[in-house]
């Protein structure tokens, strides 16, 4: 761990810009949390009336979206940022936000069961992707760009064509979702999303073996899909028991995949994609809710319940 940065909120989503001059956070305070990594300068934006998880950046923006179904477009490095658009995304949360690898466009999913894409030029919806019966969990565009995979509370993965609109395939990520039959109420999705740099391998992150959906109480895992086949390649378990939600993952530029979780305490673990096991594990002081791998290929933000961003360096 190399820095500390401290809000009085719990923190729920983290991103580095892509600069990596800041890292934001989104807070239970309704607020995100700009810090400046060179000085730990710390600047709040406020605008939002609920909480945000959607975090991603296009066009020197930062794109959030919060439970009301608002995306709020900021200035990245403003002294005082003040949103520039609120857009009307989603009925209902929108959970969600991705960028095209060109950057020409960037996607949103939300509990209304849409996906929508979006010019990052106009700001304006060129296409609206129904197909999801659930709430629409997370989003995600293939790096060659001609793709984009949403995935849904009940694991449904679905892969459309982003110049037709048109769905190609799906893929089975249901192990990430349980009915529990005590509480009547489905609990699970895919909390977090990330391909390799090559796009040869999707990784989704969330809960299994769900015994209690009020409380949460689980498993984490992350399933690896194998993108040429549309197939589940592997599924990455901690190889120590381990309580609670995967809330973040990513790949490492060696290839190795990394993800935070958090309930029983927090944890970050490692895996070789080809292992289920993970073969490196490291305890953290609290319930850690996302991961985001810096521009670097370093260092790792990891935002925490405690109201804490640490970020890890991970050395060369």
């Amino acid at each position: 761990m190399v820095l500390e940065l401290r809000h009085n909120s719990p923190l729920i989503g983290a991103r580095f810009d892509p600069s990596g001059r800041f890292v934001f956070a989104s807070a239970q305070d309704n607020s995100i949390q700009r810090w400046e990594l060179s000085n730990q300068r710390k600047t709040a934006l406020t605008g939002h009336r609920s909480w945000v998880r959607g975090l991603a950046f296009v066009g020197g923006k930062l794109l959030s979206a919060d439970y009301t179904g608002k995306l709020l477009v900021w200035p990245v490095d403003a002294a005082t940022p003040q949103p520039e658009r609120v857009l009307d995304a989603h009925q209902g949360w929108t959970r969600a936000v991705a960028i095209s690898p060109d950057g020409h466009w960037f996607a949103t999913c939300g509990n209304d069961h849409l996906v929508k894409i979006w010019s990052a030029a106009s700001f304006s919806v060129v296409r609206t992707l129904a197909g999801h019966d659930c709430h629409v969990y997370n989003v995600a565009f293939h790096p060659a760009g001609m793709h984009l995979v949403s995935t849904d509370l009940r694991g449904g993965t679905r892969v459309w064509n982003r110049e037709t609109g048109e769905p190609s395939r799906s893929m089975d990520c249901s192990i990430l979702f349980r009915y529990d039959p005590t509480f009547r109420a489905g609990h699970g999705g895919v909390r977090s999303m990330a391909f390799n740099r090559q796009g040869s391998l999707l990784a989704c992150s969330g809960i299994t073996n769900v015994s209690n959906a009020f409380a949460g109480v689980g498993n984490p895992a992350v399933v690896l899909f194998d993108w040429r086949l549309g197939h589940r390649a592997e599924v990455l378990r901690p190889q120590a028991a381990f309580q609670g939600t995967g809330w973040g993952v990513t790949f490492l530029p060696n290839g190795q995949v990394a993800a935070a979780g958090g309930g029983s305490g927090g944890a970050l673990w490692f895996w070789h994609p080809q292992q289920s096991a993970s073969f490196h594990t490291v305890s953290l002081p609290n319930n850690a809710r996302d991961l985001h791998l810096h521009p670097d290929g370093r260092r790792l933000a990891i935002p925490f319940f405690d109201g804490v961003t640490r970020i890890y360096d991970m050395g060369v």
